[in-house]
């Protein structure tokens, strides 16, 4: 049930809730019209969208320090504390080797699997996390929401931030493994920058977007543990794209390769590779791969999503923590 809007006087001070203004028992006029004449306002509107953005910015420092705190607390129950962190997509890479590389063989082709696939598994981990957290960073927020007066938006920024925090930790776990395996340090290294910060911008818009349908239809969150892991089986984790690509072309579906191509959860993981792998960039050789194309994908999603989500969120911002 959806709470009456709050008023405040033109000075910014709240006022309660006003019944309908009434002359000798009858109503004089609408409540929208009293409030209009003593120049009262509603203290949850939307702010127009430049103000929205410098309230943003100004906090900054709560965004950063909200989501350090989270990760702080998200491991202090646990006896390995944030150790979790890596050891969760590290178990899971040990199963997926397990499965994919050694029971159905998906590893032909591909040099250096061991580095191929944890490599995979971290960045998509990465998107994955986010657009769980998005889901939940409203509903699970609401005594916050309804306590205090902030852009809304701050909180999947946040969440999003936590995870890009631990993937950090990961990601120098990750660059140990590169090493461990073979691969050369080389200028390609000095790509991984360029391909988080875009990978960051898609997470942040994808996590707005689904912010936003979590916070009015809590289905979603149980439906999303279903949409990440059919969306990770056909992100190229497991299997070389170009490969997988040409086999369908063989029988007269080009336009998979495609897809599979520009899928964003395989565009990020395959410039992540291109930057730490020199083999995996030999095992692209023979299928004449367009880097270019990959980089264009990679700036389009980041674009689409970050601008997309954000607006798409916005939209909403007075109707979070209502009811």
């Amino acid at each position: 049930m959806s709470h009456p809007e709050r008023l405040s006087t033109s000075d910014g001070e709240p006022v309660g809730t006003l019944a309908e203004p009434r002359m000798n028992g009858l109503s004089s006029e609408s409540l929208a019209e009293f409030a209009a004449r003593h120049g009262l306002t509603q203290s949850a509107a939307r702010p127009p969208l430049r103000t929205y953005v410098r309230e943003l910015w100004q906090r900054r420092q709560f965004i950063w320090n909200f989501a350090s705190a989270k990760t702080t607390s998200t491991y202090t129950s646990s006896r390995l504390g944030q150790l979790w962190q890596v050891l969760t997509p590290l178990l899971n890479a040990a199963v997926y080797y397990l499965i994919f590389g050694v029971l159905i063989g998906t590893n032909r082709g591909i040099d250096n699997y061991t580095a191929f696939l944890i490599t995979g598994v971290f960045v998509f981990t990465f998107t994955q996390r986010s657009l769980t957290a998005g889901a939940k960073s409203i509903g699970n927020n609401l005594s916050l929401i309804r306590a205090l007066h902030f852009p809304r938006a701050s909180l999947p920024f946040a969440h999003v931030l936590m995870e890009l925090q631990q993937l950090l930790i990961s990601m120098a776990v990750l660059l140990v493994i590169v090493l461990a395996t073979g691969e050369p340090i080389t200028l390609y290294w000095l790509l991984m920058v360029p391909v988080l910060l875009l990978q960051l911008m898609f997470n942040i818009g994808i996590s707005l977007a689904i912010a936003r349908a979590g916070a009015f239809v809590r289905d979603i969150q149980q439906l999303l543990p279903f949409i990440t892991r059919s969306w990770l089986y056909f992100s190229g984790i497991f299997f070389l794209i170009p490969h997988m690509g040409q086999k369908f072309a063989d029988k007269g579906y080009p336009w998979v390769g495609k897809i599979l191509e520009a899928n964003p959860g395989s565009v990020y993981i395959e410039l992540m590779r291109t930057s730490l792998m020199a083999s995996f960039r030999k095992d692209l050789a023979p299928f004449q791969v367009d880097y270019t194309r990959l980089w264009l994908y990679a700036v389009l999603w980041a674009m689409i999503a970050f601008f997309g989500g954000f607006w798409y969120f916005y939209r909403a911002e007075e109707r979070y923590g209502r009811g």
